[in-house]
């Protein structure tokens, strides 16, 4: 499957989650790029409830979502010359990135988590990404040996020339993951 000049977002909210020790606002903001995003959100709770969810910061190690099989580790990712958001190697079809100097998945805010659809030669870790329904789960495996789950809230496809950035790269009040194409 090839999606070309077409961005798929997915919105997920986090379901499980710690005490947040990690508020930085030195973090820069993320730059508009086009892309598939998926999010999740959690369980609708009160403010107190939804501090409470967020995770302190801790690097991300392992993506899994067990409804598409995927199974992939991490690499972190920049922001390139031309201001947007670089891609992960696609050398490695079985790889996803995440925007290093921003949130971390579970860690109060919008993390973003990028990976390819497919590559010249192959179909890649994110070439179902398009299966999944909303209430799907999917987990976040964390250097400190915690694991962040998550909800699909929506998943929406957009051309490339109208890539909601705001929506994608806005910060949240809770912990949210964007899984872009």
């Amino acid at each position: 499957m090839v999606l070309c000049g077409v961005a798929l977002l997915i919105l997920a909210v986090s379901l499980v989650g710690g005490n947040d020790t990690s508020a930085d606002s030195s973090r820069p903001p993320l730059p508009a790029q086009p892309g598939t995003t998926a999010s999740s959100a959690p369980p609708a709770t009160d403010e107190a409830d939804e501090d409470e969810s967020a995770l302190p910061r801790s690097k991300p190690v392992r993506l899994l979502i067990p409804e598409i099989s995927v199974d992939a580790p991490f690499t972190d990712l920049a922001i390139g010359d031309k201001g947007q958001l670089e891609p992960p190697p696609a050398g490695n079809t079985n790889l996803v990135g995440w925007y290093a100097k921003g949130v971390s998945p579970g860690e109060k805010g919008t993390s973003i988590i990028a990976g390819h659809v497919d590559t010249k030669t192959s179909a890649a870790v994110f070439a179902r990404l398009d299966q999944l329904d909303k209430g799907d789960k999917f987990q976040v495996e964390r250097a400190d040996g915690s694991e962040a789950t998550f909800v699909v809230d929506s998943l929406e496809t957009f051309a490339k020339d109208e890539f909601p950035s705001e929506r994608v790269y806005g910060d949240a009040d809770r912990p949210e993951v964007r899984l872009i194409t």
